[in-house]
């Protein structure tokens, strides 16, 4: 009967998803609609690296704008055509050399750790390695500064390698699971909230390296138009563009998918779960707890920067400004923990029905706000604020938060919770 009720409980829920994916071509037409999917299937794979992080694991990620922000820089590094005036410069020369001074400190930092003979002596060993790390850093940003104002000057920013687009996609994941690996390798193996702390603060300081470094990213004034991995809007039209985005996110989704049920179902899906469930009860068993964590938050940051680079070349503009925690943080949040942490088929719909309610919350309260104006007028002879339209953009997040309000006091495990076998 269990088994039952949970196959109609995703039919009406996969039907509802559809509802609202209907509603809006309906309302806003083809183009509209093939661009909020395409948007939806790049959140999908973040949220997908996001549930096996809390679902499986119970790992608690709040930088997950960091780590989409990272990956969607190195797509566009890897990606973008080649900047000739950069290259053909001197500069090209000179900023080798200030990454060569860079390595080598780095390298004597390392050399420093591993001495033999500081082995025993901790306290010592951890002050050379910190006046090693700010002499290398001060030494960097000074050969740095004329070398980035001279590149700002004379070719705006590097530029790119010229690429495929999907080779970006696989770099902007491997940038981010070797992020994961930095911050896991000295944070999972503390108290959960460290984990929360470190990579809160890690998104941040992402996003201001990024949003200042303007001989590398053009800060501010953006990178744009990135190249797709299909041809553009400008090319074929948006309708066919986007639906062939839309059908490599599609397979993309069908692959990353079968291959999380296939890990969930496995031994090794059992073991993160039990480790989850009972850290001490699997470290008793002889698991390596911190080793399986880092396992898994290297593999959920890779899908998270696979899922992000691919946004930022959907959108076809690489601006450091525009990554925001509400939108990518709170939002990927909602729709793990809205579709059941834990549940894949929950994350997806999860996905769906948030991206849906997020997209029409503003045209829907500006139906209702010109409903309450005519009224207003016509009745009461009562007039409407200046700024009242523009208030229909703020209700995006009062009703994203009401929703999530209302899931966590009627499904506190999500619409669809994991199912928990018995062995």
């Amino acid at each position: 009967m269990n088994i039952i009720s949970d196959n109609k409980r995703e039919l009406v829920l996969v039907g509802l998803a559809s509802a609202l994916v209907a509603l809006v071509f309906l309302n806003l037409g083809t183009a509209y609609g093939l661009r909020m999917l395409a948007e939806i299937a790049c959140f999908t794979i973040i949220a997908l690296g996001l549930t096996i992080q809390w679902g499986y694991a119970g790992l608690f990620n709040a930088g997950i704008m960091g780590f989409i922000a990272l990956s969607a820089f190195v797509s566009m590094l890897v990606s973008y055509p080649v900047n000739e005036s950069f290259w053909a410069s001197g500069d090209a020369s000179s900023l080798a050399g200030v990454f060569a001074g860079l390595g080598v400190g780095i390298a004597i930092i390392w050399g420093i750790n591993k001495l033999p003979v500081l082995q025993s002596r901790t306290k010592l060993r951890r002050l050379l390695v910190l006046i090693a790390i700010a002499t290398t850093y001060l030494m960097f940003m000074q050969s740095l500064a004329p070398v980035a104002s001279s590149i700002e000057k004379t070719a705006g920013f590097v530029g790119g390698f010229g690429l495929p687009v999907w080779m970006g996609w696989v770099a902007g994941g491997i940038v981010a699971g070797l992020l994961a690996w930095f911050v896991g390798h000295i944070c999972l193996g503390l108290r959960s909230d460290y984990l929360a702390i470190a990579t809160l603060g890690i998104a941040e300081i992402i996003k201001a390296v990024l949003k200042n470094a303007d001989w590398l990213t053009r800060g501010t004034l953006t990178v744009s138009p990135l190249p797709w991995p299909v041809p553009t809007p400008g090319e074929i039209g948006f309708i066919t563009s986007r639906a062939l985005y839309l059908a490599i996110m599609a397979i993309l989704i069908a692959v990353i998918f079968w291959l999380l049920q296939r890990a969930y179902s496995a031994p090794w899906g059992r073991m993160i779960r039990a480790i989850r469930d009972n850290e001490l009860a699997a470290a008793a068993m002889g698991k390596d707890v911190n080793g399986r964590r880092l396992e898994v938050f290297i593999i959920g940051s890779v899908l998270m920067g696979i899922g992000g680079a691919a946004l930022v070349t959907f959108n076809s503009i690489f601006d450091p400004s525009g990554f925001l925690p509400l939108h990518h943080t709170f939002l990927i949040w909602v729709m793990v923990i809205l579709g059941g942490a834990g549940n894949n088929l929950g994350t997806l719909i999860g996905t769906v029905i948030v991206y849906v309610v997020w997209v029409m919350s503003e045209p829907a309260t500006l139906a209702v706000f010109e409903g309450i104006r005519y009224l207003g007028e016509t009745w009461f002879d009562w007039q409407a604020p200046n700024d009242f339209d523009s208030r229909a953009l703020q209700m995006r997040v009062f009703v994203i938060g009401l929703t999530i309000t209302l899931v966590l006091r009627f499904a506190p495990r999500g619409l669809l919770p994991e199912k928990i076998r018995e062995h």
